[in-house]
Protein backbone atom coordinates (compact mmCIF):
# COMPACT_ATOMS: atom_id res chain seq x y z
CA UNK A 1 0.00 0.00 0.00
CA UNK A 2 1.12 3.73 -1.12
CA UNK A 3 1.16 5.99 1.93
CA UNK A 4 0.21 9.61 0.43
CA UNK A 5 -0.14 12.48 2.28
CA UNK A 6 -2.90 15.02 2.10
CA UNK A 7 -1.93 18.30 0.38
CA UNK A 8 -1.05 21.19 2.54
CA UNK A 9 -1.87 24.43 0.65
CA UNK A 10 -0.71 27.54 1.87
CA UNK A 11 0.03 31.27 1.14
CA UNK A 12 4.07 32.55 1.00
CA UNK A 13 4.40 35.86 1.49
CA UNK A 14 7.15 36.78 -0.85
CA UNK A 15 9.35 39.82 0.00
CA UNK A 16 11.00 41.99 -2.64
CA UNK A 17 12.94 44.58 -0.76
CA UNK A 18 14.28 47.61 -3.09
CA UNK A 19 17.75 48.24 -0.70
CA UNK A 20 18.72 51.58 -1.73
CA UNK A 21 22.16 51.25 -2.68
CA UNK A 22 24.27 49.07 -5.60
CA UNK A 23 24.23 45.86 -6.53
CA UNK A 24 27.97 45.23 -5.85
CA UNK A 25 27.89 47.09 -2.42
CA UNK A 26 24.59 45.46 -1.00
CA UNK A 27 25.89 41.93 -2.45
CA UNK A 28 29.34 42.56 -0.74
CA UNK A 29 28.09 43.70 2.84
CA UNK A 30 25.33 40.81 2.27
CA UNK A 31 27.89 38.05 1.31
CA UNK A 32 30.41 39.22 4.83
CA UNK A 33 27.56 39.29 7.08
CA UNK A 34 26.22 36.17 6.04
CA UNK A 35 29.42 34.27 5.92
CA UNK A 36 30.00 30.99 3.73
CA UNK A 37 29.61 27.72 6.04
CA UNK A 38 33.07 26.44 7.07
CA UNK A 39 32.60 23.13 5.70
CA UNK A 40 35.92 21.60 7.02
CA UNK A 41 35.28 22.61 10.13
CA UNK A 42 31.68 20.81 10.20
CA UNK A 43 33.01 17.80 8.60
CA UNK A 44 35.49 17.15 11.27
CA UNK A 45 32.26 18.04 14.10
CA UNK A 46 30.63 15.04 12.49
CA UNK A 47 34.00 12.84 11.85
CA UNK A 48 34.66 13.24 15.92
CA UNK A 49 31.01 12.66 17.05
CA UNK A 50 30.70 16.21 18.36
CA UNK A 51 28.46 17.00 20.91
CA UNK A 52 25.47 18.99 20.11
CA UNK A 53 26.80 21.94 22.44
CA UNK A 54 29.77 21.97 20.37
CA UNK A 55 28.17 22.65 16.97
CA UNK A 56 25.57 24.91 18.54
CA UNK A 57 29.02 26.54 19.43
CA UNK A 58 30.95 26.17 15.91
CA UNK A 59 27.60 27.79 14.42
CA UNK A 60 27.44 30.91 16.40
CA UNK A 61 31.09 31.36 15.39
CA UNK A 62 30.36 30.90 12.16
CA UNK A 63 27.40 32.62 11.99
CA UNK A 64 27.91 36.63 13.77
CA UNK A 65 24.05 37.85 12.66
CA UNK A 66 22.22 34.57 13.11
CA UNK A 67 22.95 33.21 9.09
CA UNK A 68 25.46 31.15 6.97
CA UNK A 69 25.64 30.73 3.36
CA UNK A 70 25.23 27.30 2.88
CA UNK A 71 25.42 27.82 -1.31
CA UNK A 72 26.15 30.61 -3.58
CA UNK A 73 25.40 30.87 -7.52
CA UNK A 74 26.20 34.45 -9.83
CA UNK A 75 23.24 33.28 -11.51
CA UNK A 76 22.98 36.77 -13.81
CA UNK A 77 26.94 35.85 -15.13
CA UNK A 78 25.40 32.75 -16.45
CA UNK A 79 22.31 34.80 -17.82
CA UNK A 80 24.22 37.31 -19.68
CA UNK A 81 25.53 34.44 -22.14
CA UNK A 82 22.01 34.61 -23.20
CA UNK A 83 22.17 38.59 -23.71
CA UNK A 84 20.23 39.41 -20.58
CA UNK A 85 21.90 42.10 -18.46
CA UNK A 86 20.63 42.45 -15.20
CA UNK A 87 22.93 40.83 -12.40
CA UNK A 88 21.11 38.35 -10.05
CA UNK A 89 23.24 36.12 -7.18
CA UNK A 90 20.77 33.44 -5.50
CA UNK A 91 21.81 32.11 -2.25
CA UNK A 92 20.68 29.49 0.10
CA UNK A 93 21.09 31.08 3.89
CA UNK A 94 20.00 29.45 7.56
CA UNK A 95 21.20 27.91 10.60
CA UNK A 96 21.31 24.06 10.80
CA UNK A 97 20.88 25.01 14.74
CA UNK A 98 18.08 26.71 14.38
CA UNK A 99 16.61 24.79 11.57
CA UNK A 100 16.91 21.67 14.20
CA UNK A 101 14.65 22.60 16.86
CA UNK A 102 11.82 22.31 13.70
CA UNK A 103 13.54 19.38 12.73
CA UNK A 104 13.22 17.41 15.52
CA UNK A 105 9.42 18.26 15.11
CA UNK A 106 8.99 17.31 11.22
CA UNK A 107 12.23 16.69 9.03
CA UNK A 108 10.08 17.70 6.44
CA UNK A 109 10.90 21.22 7.39
CA UNK A 110 14.19 20.64 5.24
CA UNK A 111 11.76 21.42 2.07
CA UNK A 112 12.29 25.55 3.46
CA UNK A 113 15.59 25.23 5.32
CA UNK A 114 17.83 27.14 4.31
CA UNK A 115 15.97 30.04 2.88
CA UNK A 116 16.57 30.89 -0.39
CA UNK A 117 17.54 34.46 -0.88
CA UNK A 118 18.46 36.84 -4.73
CA UNK A 119 20.11 39.74 -4.14
CA UNK A 120 19.15 41.12 -7.94
CA UNK A 121 18.85 44.24 -10.03
CA UNK A 122 15.60 45.21 -12.36
CA UNK A 123 15.73 47.21 -15.76
CA UNK A 124 16.51 50.41 -14.29
CA UNK A 125 19.43 49.24 -12.31
CA UNK A 126 17.42 49.29 -8.75
CA UNK A 127 18.58 46.53 -6.69
CA UNK A 128 16.46 44.24 -4.86
CA UNK A 129 16.98 41.42 -2.07
CA UNK A 130 14.04 38.96 -2.39
CA UNK A 131 13.15 36.03 0.04
CA UNK A 132 9.88 34.38 1.33
CA UNK A 133 8.75 35.70 4.57
CA UNK A 134 10.05 32.30 6.64
CA UNK A 135 6.72 32.06 8.90
CA UNK A 136 5.17 31.54 6.13
CA UNK A 137 6.49 29.03 4.77
CA UNK A 138 6.82 27.16 8.05
CA UNK A 139 3.30 27.17 9.32
CA UNK A 140 2.11 25.44 6.75
CA UNK A 141 3.72 22.23 8.71
CA UNK A 142 0.24 23.25 11.58
CA UNK A 143 2.80 22.71 14.07
CA UNK A 144 2.81 25.37 16.88
CA UNK A 145 6.76 25.03 17.78
CA UNK A 146 7.58 25.12 14.28
CA UNK A 147 5.33 28.28 13.77
CA UNK A 148 7.33 29.66 16.25
CA UNK A 149 10.85 28.83 15.12
CA UNK A 150 9.63 30.60 11.71
CA UNK A 151 8.52 33.82 13.71
CA UNK A 152 12.09 33.86 15.43
CA UNK A 153 13.21 33.42 11.29
CA UNK A 154 10.94 36.59 10.16
CA UNK A 155 12.88 39.02 13.26
CA UNK A 156 16.45 37.36 12.58
CA UNK A 157 15.83 38.34 9.38
CA UNK A 158 14.52 41.64 10.04
CA UNK A 159 17.82 42.27 12.16
CA UNK A 160 19.92 41.32 9.19
CA UNK A 161 18.23 43.63 7.01
CA UNK A 162 18.58 46.50 9.83
CA UNK A 163 22.43 45.40 10.04
CA UNK A 164 22.73 45.77 6.27
CA UNK A 165 20.83 49.29 5.83
CA UNK A 166 18.04 47.71 4.22
CA UNK A 167 14.15 48.72 4.54
CA UNK A 168 12.79 46.10 6.99
CA UNK A 169 9.20 45.05 5.80
CA UNK A 170 6.73 45.77 8.71
CA UNK A 171 5.26 41.97 8.30
CA UNK A 172 8.91 40.83 9.40
CA UNK A 173 8.28 42.32 13.03
CA UNK A 174 4.74 40.92 13.50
Amino acid sequence: MIDVRIAHPHEVQRLTIAVGTGFDDFRDRYEQSVPSLDSERRAALVREGADWDTILRAATDNAPHDFIRYWTSDVGALMRLAGDSPRCSSYLMGNHTIAERMYRHDPGIMLYAPLRTAIHEDADGTTWFSVDQPSTRFSSFGDPAITDVGLELDHKLAALLEHLGAPVPPALRE
